[in-house]
């Protein structure tokens, strides 16, 4: 009987790492460093090392681990490899079968934001549903899609990049993957800093966000609410490009739930008033009242949970 799996969340940083039973309950967490240099040759060594230390610290016997599940920034293919992983500095890694070799383990590989998707919806804000669209709004705007409990990579792991959905015509700046007018520009932390900067420059109104050396998505919403005129325009133009495109998304997907995480959830349920009344003024008709919208609630352990389901 298999008790116990493994969850590797492989960031630019740090390697998050959690040790679970099979039904989810985390017995350990703990970080290692993740070591980039060298086209980071020891990063799967290092998660292999500290997989076997902490099987040998919790004397658990090899029959009873279910296997390592790890999620990393890159699209990640059927064959648990991955073709290119920048911030890694990672060229084509065969990532399941090294993994396995190290460990003696059964490794499953996934997209990192795909895997958080998929501990949002074991554990977090989606659990209870089958069908789901996770957004995170962070420095950039990452997701995944889940239909009946299946993380959707497609056919070069690029599933689920809500952020490069095009939502714009026209915009001259240029988005980090090359394209012009991405719902990351608009929708993202920064992206939604640079709404209010140019909400800011084009009156004279009064307004708090004023008083802010840096602006952030943060000020945006603190300033909403305190009922200010320019933020709550800015968190309706916000609003209106994600929720549109997440109505888009339905069409498609028809999820249960869409559940919103990454740093700009933390200005909690105020956030979803501004996504969910565009979504529903757009939505295919079977949408618009059933699919529920809910915040994440694992953070920054999602990946971890995730990756533990992934094995699962």
């Amino acid at each position: 009987m298999k008790k116990y799996c493994f969850g590797i969340d492989v960031g630019g940083t740090t390697v998050k790492c959690g040790l679970f039973t099979v039904d989810g309950e985390v017995l350990d967490k703990w970080e290692i460093e993740t070591r980039t240099e060298d086209n980071g040759v020891n990063i799967l060594p290092d998660v292999a090392a500290t997989i076997k230390a902490k099987i040998d610290e919790k004397q658990l016997n090899a029959e009873e681990i279910a296997g390592v599940g790890i999620g990393v920034p890159g699209p990640v293919n059927d064959q648990g490899e991955v073709p290119v992983a920048v911030n890694l500095h990672w060229g084509f890694t065969p990532i399941e079968k090294e993994l396995s070799k190290m460990t003696g383990l059964t490794v499953k590989a996934g997209n990192d934001a795909n895997v958080a998707a998929l501990g949002e919806l074991w554990k977090g804000g989606g659990a209870g549903h089958h069908n789901m669209i996770m957004v995170t709004l962070g420095t950039g705007v990452g997701g995944g899609i889940i239909i009946n409990d299946k993380v959707i990579a497609g056919s070069h792991g690029a599933g689920g990049e809500i952020g490069h959905a095009h939502v714009i015509d026209g915009m001259q700046e240029a988005c980090n993957c090359g394209n012009h007018g991405c719902l990351e520009q608009v929708a993202s932390a920064t992206g939604i800093a640079r709404l209010a900067r140019e909400a800011l420059a084009a009156t004279d109104a009064p307004s708090v966000m004023r008083e802010k050396e840096n602006i952030s998505a943060k000020t945006v919403f603190d300033a909403v609410k305190e009922n200010d005129a320019i933020a709550i325009q800015v968190a309706e133009k916000f609003g209106s490009y994600l929720g549109k495109a997440l109505a888009t998304f339905s069409t498609v997907a028809d999820p249960e739930i869409i559940v919103i995480g990454g740093g700009v959830s933390k200005a909690g349920p105020i956030l979803l008033d501004y996504i969910i009344h565009p979504f529903k003024e757009y939505a295919f008709t079977p949408c618009k009242e059933t699919t529920k919208f809910a915040l994440a609630t694992l953070g920054n352990d999602a990946g971890i949970f995730g990756a533990a389901k992934l094995v699962l």
